[in-house]
């Protein structure tokens, strides 16, 4: 029986700054439709994306979709601040409501929801960003924000993987997304804890 996995997230989920390969969603896709997997796989990352603008989309491409599998991937641009660490994009407490929330609606449409941590930046090219340059990413903040998609994982017993360890600085491309051999790194991380969980 066919299957349909939506993975929601940002840029990095989008497949941004990868014109070889169109980022970790786009390999894993086509590693499902060459090794004779029963899948469909909807890539649904939009670059800028949070976890308030996930939850205004998240309901209509879930029922236009059906999936059977539903992945979150999204939480980096939640623990970006303007500015001042105290002035984040999502507070750590709204950032903890909306995934709550988001699972929450994934469970009307799924039984299979995994979580994806978030990746590791290079500070010196993304405090300020270049292309805006009163917005900030920090690794500080950022484990914040991934021990926060860990906690609701596992209170909510769904799987989790963890990437913070992932990703060296020579494999992001400007600071914040992954380049190729960041996404293939990407790819082959998460293919393995899609296949060891059972979730494929």
């Amino acid at each position: 029986m066919e299957k349909t996995i939506c993975i929601f997230g940002d840029s990095i989920t989008w497949g941004a700054v990868d014109p070889k390969n169109g980022g970790w969603v786009a390999q894993l896709r086509r590693y499902f439709e060459t090794n004779d997997y029963d899948i469909t796989v909807y890539n649904n990352g939009v670059s800028g994306d949070n976890t308030d603008d996930l939850l205004t989309r998240f309901r209509i491409e879930c029922t236009a979709r059906e999936p059977q599998i539903i992945i979150f991937a999204i939480g980096i641009n939640d623990s970006q601040y303007i500015k001042t660490k105290d002035n984040p994009r999502v507070s750590l407490e709204k950032f903890q409501n909306n995934l709550v929330e988001l699972i929450n609606q994934a469970k009307k449409f799924s039984t299979k929801i995994a979580l994806i941590g978030l990746t590791s930046i290079d500070e010196s090219k993304m405090m300020p960003t270049p292309w805006e340059t009163e917005k900030f990413y920090d690794n500080d903040n950022i484990v914040k924000y991934n021990q926060v998609v860990e906690k609701v994982s596992a209170e909510h017993d769904l799987p989790f993987l963890n990437l913070l360890d992932l990703l060296e600085i020579n494999d992001l491309s400007d600071g914040l997304h992954p380049n190729s051999e960041g996404h293939k790194k990407m790819f082959l991380r998460i293919k393995e804890f899609l296949q060891t969980k059972k979730i494929v």
